[in-house]
């Protein structure tokens, strides 16, 4: 009688080579951005190299948003994007949050535009729970980091 070791759910599809890993995972740097290297940038003396665009609704953008950012929600991308942003500048889109493809939808339109584009991932939820500054209708906001998500007492997380 032979047995089979049981494999779990982790190994249960084997890990892809080491040059497949490498090539996904430098695609998907291409394609993404993390919240607190895109607030790094924008704290930094100078041109970050990128615009930020918040693709949420009026509501949401007047609720809270990043500050400099530019206001196009999604379904106005085509209309006006030619307008508010330059197509020489790459863009870092963002919505609410993780839960949302909000700032998947609108990377997607600025691509077929002929935009360069990366997403934030986090969107605005983890911008403000990352501790960053941030601006509403009624002036600007900020809370405290959240401990789950950052790092209480250092500005680097050491990612």
């Amino acid at each position: 009688m032979t047995t089979t070791a049981q494999v779990n759910a982790v190994l249960r599809t084997p890990p892809a080579s080491p040059r497949a890993a490498a090539a996904y995972f430098s695609a998907s740097l291409a394609f993404h951005a993390d919240v607190s290297d895109v607030a790094s940038a924008l704290a930094a003396d100078g041109d970050p190299g990128f615009v930020v665009l918040d693709s949420r609704s009026t509501a949401s953008w007047d609720q809270g948003h990043v500050p400099g950012a530019v206001h196009l929600p999604t379904a106005l991308i085509a209309e006006q994007a030619e307008q508010l942003l330059d197509t020489t500048v790459p863009v870092v889109t963002y919505c609410w949050g993780p839960g949302c493809n909000g700032a998947t939808r609108a990377a997607l339109a600025l691509a077929q535009l002929g935009y360069q584009v990366k997403e934030m991932l986090g969107g605005f939820e983890y911008w403000v729970r990352e501790g960053f500054a941030y601006e509403t209708w009624e002036g600007p906001g900020k809370k405290d980091a959240d401990p789950l998500t950052a790092p209480v007492d250092s500005d680097d997380c050491g990612c």
